[in-house]
């Protein structure tokens, strides 16, 4: 690690000091799991917990499954849970194409392939990660049988803003090439995963250091409305299919809808 990753992740360190003990596991998110060949790259996945159907979670936009931290241990007293890392983000290798949603969708069909993981499937999907999840189960001929959303991201409704956050992520590109710590660039918190601990806080300081993580998140949001022009594609009803959206994401909240989900399979 270079030292503006080590100057951010001891600022990132010295703020997890003041939360209480992270969730059960964190740590092992922290770092690669099992590398998953995609097609001459490899993704970042890990699973725990035993059962069916498996409940497999897709992160937000520019974020890693290590968002999920809070929400794993909960689903895996019931079942098996898996998270994964898109492409650049995490533990898994750079991006190498357009980071659309069709791009990560592709992907996610030949983690699920390669790593020999069995249907059927439960999909949580937060923010950009929720069209994610729609556009794989839109496509997934039956292998999806329930869907969480949470705070989803809507093909007709993209965020005002993304114009401001591509810039802002071109600017993070341009310093992490430089090898400068910004502190607009860190990781930015959110809600979903709880408390934050040191292995967790260095890895996410580690993670906005890297060139390849900011070409990969601003290739998501410069693809936005060709990932939009995707969905529109490949839209069309659920059925009768277990969906519940989840409008705050509290751990226990989307905790909870996943049980609900999971209570209506067949």
């Amino acid at each position: 690690m270079n030292k503006s990753a080590l100057s951010a992740a001891a600022f990132l360190l010295a703020a997890a000091g003041a939360h209480a003990t992270p969730p059960a596991g964190q740590d092992a998110l922290a770092g690669a799991q099992v590398k998953v060949d995609v097609g001459g790259r490899k993704l970042n996945m890990y699973c725990t917990g035993k059962g069916s159907p498996t409940v497999l979670f897709e992160a937000d936009g520019g974020r890693a499954g290590w968002d999920w931290s809070a929400v794993l241990p909960e689903v895996a007293r019931r079942t098996r849970a898996c998270i994964y890392d898109r492409a650049g983000m995490g533990a898994s290798d750079p991006a190498i194409r357009a980071s659309t949603v069709a791009n990560a969708s592709k992907d996610l069909n030949f983690l699920i392939k390669n790593a020999r993981m069995d249907a059927p499937f439960v999909l949580v999907g937060a923010g950009y990660g929720a069209m994610v999840a729609q556009h794989y189960a839109l496509r997934s001929r039956g292998a999806v049988t329930g869907l969480v959303l949470v705070e989803a991201m809507h093909e007709d409704a993209l965020p005002a803003d993304r114009a401001a956050h591509l810039d802002a992520a071109l600017a993070c590109l341009s310093a992490a090439e430089e090898g400068k710590t910004v502190a607009a660039c860190a990781y930015p918190a959110t809600g979903i995963n709880g408390e934050i601990g040191p292995r967790l806080a260095a890895a996410q300081a580690a993670q906005v250091a890297r060139p390849s993580y900011w070409r990969a998140r601003a290739s998501e949001l410069d693809s936005l409305e060709t990932s939009a022009s995707q969905m529109r594609a490949a839209r069309k009803p659920f059925g009768d299919m277990p969906l519940v959206e989840v409008a705050h994401g509290e751990p226990a909240a989307i905790a909870a809808a996943v049980m609900e989900v999971l209570d209506k399979q067949r």
